[in-house]
């Protein structure tokens, strides 16, 4: 019997404007057992959404990195990257691959040093505002502990050697894609797994009482971690190859459908 649920946001409990609609807004209110939303996105992105759904167990942000109680906003487990490895990493970024949409995010701020249309796009799904910065990213870093650098970048071929030359330095984080055009950095030690382990641990759970819903390659740990994986039907089939099941798209309330279809938890 499924006793937490943990889902994915953007593509996922989301749709694809960034809203939640009214029947995934009931069914997790009304949710027999408690939901705990797993993002890359920073709290101040999920605080709409955790409202909307009165949710008040721990939730998870940065992928993995941060664990928080969204009553009280109080850090219950945090990874942040470590400073050097922030700024070695913006550095070659700013300097290298000067186009790209860069942010940076520590725990309670979003930081940018130009509004661009990566920028455009993420305010219009999280619909926060960064807070514009005079100095660079890479000096900005030095007097922040950052949480996630996140990088927009639509080009496939571009994305990919970012990529590459990225994860050549060797550095201790995690860099992973989410969605089709988000490269986002984090700390090595945040995946959005360990959060699920940690909580699934703080009840006492084992991962066959729990589920998850995801649609992104951030994602894979997460379904990796938790006995019935439910994927996205607007996910790629990579994806989709990691789930138990199926389900609808999130433009059709995939994740109210999972509930009631295969977890059974749903009216």
């Amino acid at each position: 019997m499924i006793k937490q649920i943990f889902s994915d946001m953007d593509g996922t409990l989301l749709t694809s404007t960034g809203e939640l609609s009214e029947g995934t807004i009931a069914a997790v209110r009304t949710s027999p057992v408690p939901v705990t939303l797993v993002s890359a996105r920073a709290p101040l992105e999920m605080a709409t959404a955790i409202q909307q759904l009165e949710l008040t167990a721990p939730q998870i942000a940065f992928n993995g990195g941060l664990i928080f109680d969204p009553v009280t906003g109080v850090a219950l487990v945090q990874h942040a990257l470590p400073v050097a490895a922030s700024v070695q990493l913006l550095t070659l970024i700013e300097r290298t691959f000067p186009a790209v949409s860069v942010s940076v995010y520590d725990q309670t701020t979003w930081y940018t040093q130009r509004v661009d249309a990566g920028i455009l796009h993420e305010q219009s799904l999280t619909h926060q505002s960064p807070v514009v910065v005079r100095q660079s990213l890479a000096e900005l870093a030095q007097s922040r502990q950052l949480m996630k650098i996140m990088l927009i970048v639509s080009a496939p071929a571009v994305r990919l050697e970012l990529a590459q030359q990225l994860t050549a330095l060797g550095l201790p984080v995690n860099i992973q894609q989410s969605g089709e055009a988000y490269l986002e950095i984090t700390s090595q030690r945040a995946l959005k797994s360990q959060g699920v382990v940690y909580l699934l641990a703080q009840r006492q759970l084992d991962a066959t009482d729990a589920a998850a819903f995801g649609d992104g390659h951030n994602d894979l740990p997460m379904l990796q971690a938790v006995g019935t994986p439910v994927v996205m039907g607007n996910a790629i089939a990579e994806i989709q190859e990691a789930g138990r099941y199926v389900t609808k798209t999130n433009d059709e309330d995939g994740v109210v459908y999972g509930m009631r279809h295969y977890l059974k938890l749903a009216d």
